[in-house]
């Protein structure tokens, strides 16, 4: 018997159990499962026995856009797909691949579909981002029009990582508006009277295309083409008349002299707006509200045709909670918002509005801070408010925020100039232009 400490025959005072491997992880589900996929394979061979991969360097914005990209939820882009392991057709492109093209191109100031796709052909970051797959400049245009609702669903999902790393402070947002140039010319704008006689003959014109489509020495795909521009021009038609109404209420109400009623054949949904350099133009009211913070994030977006920025904070401050559970604290708008109405909207949310005091009008010698004779308690405040130091010094925060991300949207990322037709398809250019501009925050903000 070896009496040495630790020898083989040692008496232990206790018995370890045996070690347990831990549980493994539920696997997280495939979004793709099951759909049959043209997707970028970017270590390939390619154009002559081009490395793809080896073209890009490891630091370029693509490679950081793709990468916070795959974490995110793209289960909403996969669902509509119909090609399946179970069903026959063409396989199709994988919306990521999609995606990530609209993103890096964005985030380069590139708008059209018809570019990215010619720079496909040629520039090394969108080729990579490509993987060899060919994507013509329709598919493009189709997913950017198409994906409005998913785009605005992938802001909420970075904010949500933003806010889960505490990258983000909600408490104060800043809001602004800016027009945006729309894809209709002053021309398209036509009376209703001219509406119902070019409605008239585009029904005229879309019967004799139809007729046209049967006769067998057509071809059937340029005959096809035919009846659909035929098709979608009487539908412009049509929206365009259905207008006239709201067109015709908004000038009653706003006592403009020129009451003539006009209405764009070309984007029945675009207004006649001053712009900044003064002129007025075919245009869309675009809204974004960002953080005060150092995370300058947008926290929402919201497009629309009306070239007044009056009632549109209420609204935002609902869909900023909605988007991410905290109702903002303080709110800085400039003068065109600060309607009564508004003011008392926010405090009866218990949000601070900030905005700027009109002021008094030419020989006037009331001071403009003082409450007035039929001032609510909120809207008493806010003018007590705006004429402190304090005030002043927060409400500056504005033009560092808000009107910087309008500037960046119009200068850098090809917002000057709208590329699509319709509300709901400028709200999806705008909504992919926060989406962009927050991801290349988070790239910044986690170094």
């Amino acid at each position: 018997m070896d009496d040495k400490a630790g020898g083989p025959d040692a008496p232990t005072l206790f018995v370890l159990p045996p070690a347990v491997p831990p549980a493994p992880a539920p696997a997280p589900a495939d979004p793709k499962r099951g759909a049959r996929l043209r997707e970028a394979n970017r270590a390939q061979l390619a154009w002559g026995r081009i490395d793809l991969d080896a073209q890009l360097p490891d630091d370029h914005p693509a490679r950081a856009i793709c990468a916070v990209i795959e974490r995110l939820d793209l289960s909403a882009l996969y669902a509509p797909i119909e090609a399946r392991d179970e069903v026959a057709g063409a396989p199709a492109i994988d919306p990521k691949l999609l995606l990530g093209l609209w993103v890096y191109a964005t985030s380069e100031g590139e708008g059209s579909a018809r570019e990215i796709w010619r720079l496909t052909q040629l520039h090394a970051a969108y080729r990579w981002l490509c993987g060899g797959v060919e994507v013509g400049y329709h598919t493009l245009s189709d997913f950017r029009s198409q994906q409005g609702a998913v785009l605005d669903a992938l802001i909420t999902q970075v904010l949500a990582l933003l806010m889960k790393q505490d990258l983000v402070d909600l408490s104060r947002v800043a809001q602004d508006g800016t027009r945006v140039r729309a894809s209709a010319g002053a021309a398209s704008f036509r009376r209703e009277q001219t509406l119902q006689a070019l409605m008239h003959e585009a029904r005229a014109h879309l019967e004799a295309v139809t007729r046209e489509a049967a006769d067998p020495a057509l071809s059937t795909r340029r005959a096809a083409a035919r009846q659909r521009g035929a098709q979608q021009r009487l539908e412009r038609l049509e929206a365009a008349l259905t207008q006239i109404p709201e067109v015709t209420e908004t000038k009653q109400r706003s006592g403009a002299k020129d009451a003539t009623v006009r209405v764009s054949t070309t984007d029945p949904d675009a207004r006649v707006m001053k712009m900044g350099d003064g002129g007025f133009r075919p245009a869309f009211n675009v809204q974004f509200a960002t953080t005060t913070d150092e995370a300058r994030v947008i926290v929402g977006v919201e497009v629309t045709n009306r070239g007044s920025d009056a009632g549109q904070s209420t609204p935002m401050l609902e869909q900023i909670e909605q988007r991410t559970g905290v109702r903002p604290a303080e709110m800085l708008v400039d003068g065109g918002y600060a309607q009564h109405e508004a003011i008392d909207q926010a405090a009866a949310q218990a949000v601070t509005l900030y905005a700027p005091v009109p002021k008094p009008r030419k020989g006037a010698t009331r001071e403009p801070h003082l409450p007035r004779d039929g001032d609510s308690e909120a809207v008493a405040a806010w003018r007590q408010r705006m004429g402190t130091d304090e005030a002043k010094a927060i409400y500056k925060q504005r033009a560092a925020t808000a009107e910087t991300v309008n500037a960046d949207a119009k200068e850098h990322r090809g917002l000057d100039r709208l590329a699509v037709r319709g509300l709901g398809k400028v709200l999806g250019s705008a909504s992919l232009f926060a989406l962009t501009y927050n991801l290349l925050r988070l790239i910044t903000l986690r170094g």
